[in-house]
Order: C-alpha cells, then structure tokens, then sequence
C-alpha cells in the first residue's frame, strides 16, 4: 500500500475592489461577499436536513418544500413550473441582467450512509446524497439570499433566479423544464457540482441517451413445446452481444453502458418479456445520436433473429456543457478572489479516515487529473485553486442536465472540493463527506463565488453582452433541440 502523508495548509488570498453603484454609494466587493456568513447557519441548516431526508430523482417533495419556504420568507416571489410537482421558480428584482442560478436536491438510491469513515448504512439500501446535491442546492440559495441584500442596500437593478431543479439524478428535469419554457426571459446561467477539487472547468458532461429496449415474443413450454416459443431474453441476449461487438466502432471516448432489467420468469417457460436499459455517452450530442441509431439497428436485428419485436423507448437525453469563456474567465477570477474552504482538524482527520477505504491509486490519480502530480502532498482536502490552464483542459466525464442549459444560455461551471482526494461521486465516501463538515466548508465557498460572480455581472453590462455574444456565435449553426422532441 501506497503510504500518503499530510501537512495541513490554507491559501488565504485577499480582494478589495470598490465599485461605484446607483445613487453614489460605495460598497466593496470583499464586503457584499462577506455577508454571505450572516446567512451560513440557514444553508447549513438546509443542507443537514436535506442530507438526513434524501429524496431520490421524481420524489423531492420535502426539499422543495423546504426551498420554496425559505425563499419566499426571504422576500423572493416563488413560481410553479407546469406539470413538474417539485419544480420551481424564485425570483427577485426587476430589469435586465437576467441570472439564473441552478440549484438540485435529489438524491441516489443506495447509497445511504452514517457519518462513518466505514460503510455503514443509515437505512439498508436507502437512499443517500452520494452526489452532494444537499450541498448543491443549498450554496445556490445562499448565494441568492446574500445577493438580495446587496441589490436592495445598493438598489441595484437586476433579476434574480433561483433554479429549484428536480430530477437531476435521471437527467431529465432541465430538460423537460426547457420544453415547459421555464428559462425564457433568463440572459445567461450560473452552475457548481460537489467534487473533491477547487476548479473553474470549460468542459463538462459527456451528452447522454438513456433507453429502454422492450422485447416482446411468445411463451410456450420451455421441455414439452420450445419450438413453439420466441424468446425475448434471447433477443436481449443477442442485442447486448450486437451492442458489445459496437464498441469497436464507435469514437474512443463513447461509453454504452447496459442491464438487463426484465429478464421472463421461471426457466420452464420460455420468455415472453424482456427488457435490457441502455445508456449512451459520448462527448458532443451529435455523436450520442448517430451511435443511438446505430444501437436501434443492433435491437431491430436481433429481434429479427429471434422473431420477436422490440419497442424503443428514450427515457431521458442531455447534452454536452457547451462552453463560455466569458463566464470561465469570470468564474476563475473569482476563484482567485475568494479565500477557499477551511476546513477544521476534524474536517482533515475524517478526510483521511476515509481515505483509508480507498485504493491509493485512486488518490494519486484524482490528483493527477487536476494537475496536483509531481507535488508533495499537503492534505488529503484540496486547498488550492486548479490552474487555469489545467481547468480549461479537465473533462468532466459524468453525464448532467446542466448541460442543457448552456444551449440556451451562456452558462459556466465550476467544483468546489467537498469529498477527499480520490472519493468519487455515487460512493458511500461521498454521501459521509457531504453530510460532514467536509462538505459544509466547500459548499459555503461555492456560495460565496457565486455571489461574486453575480457582483461582477450586475456591475459590468459589458460582461453580459460579451457572454451572449459569444453564446450566439457558438450556436449560430448549431441550435438546441431537445431530447424529448
């Protein structure tokens, strides 16, 4: 085993920028960000609550609830979004710029887990924040919250909303508040995921199609009469055989990933049903829906071969974080602005009790990831800031419906370190450390560059316009469509 030792230090990095706002008054940039420690007791408090009632993709009725009660004591006007039950809208301000800050609370089935550096379940197979969206949706709020207070002792014009969005585990809430239109009217978009580095990232989400491949044949009596049966657990097994003879010819860094979901009954009756759930990744949209159809073909022959049919049936869709270097520029600088999380001794000695469950491998290849090889090895919690050349490179290669977003609207990303080195999202790890001080710390750092950035946004028009402009150009030959049309 790999040996990894420790020194615990925080980069405290100072900013002071006066701006001169409507009506004369002066205000530092380093004081509005400040304020965000008045509201740091209610997203702790929110995100506690969230993390100790996880609610999977389709069933956040308590976080929702929780938000929308918050934000409308706070003074925000709360909005439904048509046909999604925990879906919402909560503004505040009048006039242009427009900026939507995105914000998500559900959370993974199985992956419940105690405030333990072992894995030991809160709830036998329960549910559990493994992705820190308890984190997520919290550090939007805050960062709205403390934003309201400046506009209003600034008497700033500006727009402000808060994205309460659902179903992001099964990428498909963005996408279908898209088609309602719940984004009309926003100019540009604010984003931030959990992860174990602090980073501002220009490239995110690999573009996804999640399908479900029903087969339909004909039963018969598996010893007495098999000729008269049509298998459709053969034709599931031979499409998967199809789909892994694909791999091959597809882009290299294109993923199909597949279960087999409905598999008959008992094996003296040959099957009439089957059902085999495929997801398919690929870096651009474009290529996620020429290997689609190339995977329709390998289940229509595989059908044929059985004599069975088979009905196609898109679950979900998302796209590829498409780029802003406007925002990117704008979120880096922040980044360097705004003193990052400080964890306490605590915070560092659970870090490396869970780092003990972790193939050290792992931790020296997160690291790598984001630039850290070659240097000594100073916490098992990153501390620093990624490069900006590092950020501008590094692929985040899950699948998000964020990405959506950014196709209507400029929009940026970045991560802020709430899990150790070498934790993954969707782990046991990760569910400990986003109910931990781990994750506090990190969450009310992201609270605080959001407020930043939105400062920079509502005090130089010239940004907004450079982002959008820039935004048109991109999609100027290549518009949105979505998934679900």
């Amino acid at each position: 085993m790999i040996m990894l030792n420790y020194m615990s230090k925080v980069d405290n990095v100072s900013l002071n920028i006066r701006v001169k706002l409507q009506g004369g008054n002066i205000l530092e940039k380093s004081t509005v960000i400040d304020k965000v420690k008045d509201i740091k007791n209610i997203i702790d408090d929110l995100s506690i609550k969230v993390w100790e009632n996880p609610e999977i993709a389709g069933e956040e009725r308590y976080a929702s609830s929780l938000f929308k009660d918050i934000l409308k004591n706070n003074g925000f006007i709360i909005k439904e979004v048509n046909n999604m039950e925990y879906a919402f809208i909560a503004e505040f301000g009048s006039g242009h710029p427009v900026i939507a800050v995105l914000g998500e609370y559900d959370a993974l089935a199985g992956m419940s887990q105690k405030l333990e550096a072992v894995h030991n379940p809160l709830v036998p197979s329960g549910n559990g924040h493994g992705c820190g969206h308890n984190l997520l949706g919290s550090a939007a709020l805050g960062s709205v919250l403390a934003i309201k207070k400046y506009m209003e002792e600034a008497d700033k014009k500006g727009t402000i909303r808060f994205y309460g969005c659902p179903e992001e585990e099964t990428l498909i809430g963005k996408v279908k508040m898209i088609k309602e239109g719940a984004f009309e009217g926003c100019d540009l978009a604010l984003s931030w995921h959990p992860m174990n580095a602090n980073a501002a990232v220009y490239k995110a989400y690999l573009s996804n199609n999640s399908i479900k491949f029903n087969f339909t044949g004909k039963s018969a009596h598996a010893g007495a009469s098999p000729h008269l049966g049509r298998s459709a657990l053969d034709a599931v097994e031979l499409m998967n055989v199809g789909a892994n003879y694909l791999r091959e010819h597809v882009i290299d860094k294109a993923r199909i990933h597949y279960t087999i979901t409905k598999a008959g009954g008992p094996p003296n009756i040959v099957p009439k049903e089957a059902e085999s759930w495929y997801f398919v990744r690929a870096p651009h949209r474009k290529d996620v829906e020429e290997i689609t159809q190339r995977l329709y073909k390998v289940a229509d022959g595989a059908a044929m071969m059985t004599e069975t049919s088979v009905e196609k049936k898109l679950i979900s869709g998302c796209y590829e974080l498409l780029p802003n270097d406007t925002l990117f520029e704008l979120t880096h600088k922040n980044m360097e602005e705004i003193s990052g999380p400080e964890y306490s001794e605590k915070d560092l000695q659970f870090a490396l009790d869970l780092q003990k469950s972790i193939n050290a491998s792992q931790i020296l290849a997160d690291m790598e990831l984001y630039g850290q090889h070659g240097k000594e090895l100073e916490a098992p919690l990153h501390q620093g800031l990624v490069d900006k050349n590092i950020g501008k490179n590094v692929n985040i290669t899950g699948s998000s419906d964020s990405g959506d977003v950014s196709w209507i609207m400029p929009m940026n990303c970045f991560l802020t370190a709430c899990f150790p080195w070498g934790v993954t999202p969707h782990s046991w790890q990760a569910t400990a450390s986003a109910g931990s001080g781990i994750g506090l710390a990190g969450m009310l750092y992201a609270t605080k560059i959001f407020t930043g950035i939105m400062y920079d946004l509502l005090n130089y028009e010239e940004l907004v316009k450079k982002a959008i402009a820039e935004f048109k150009e991109r999609t100027k030959t290549n518009k949105y469509r979505s998934p679900l049309s």
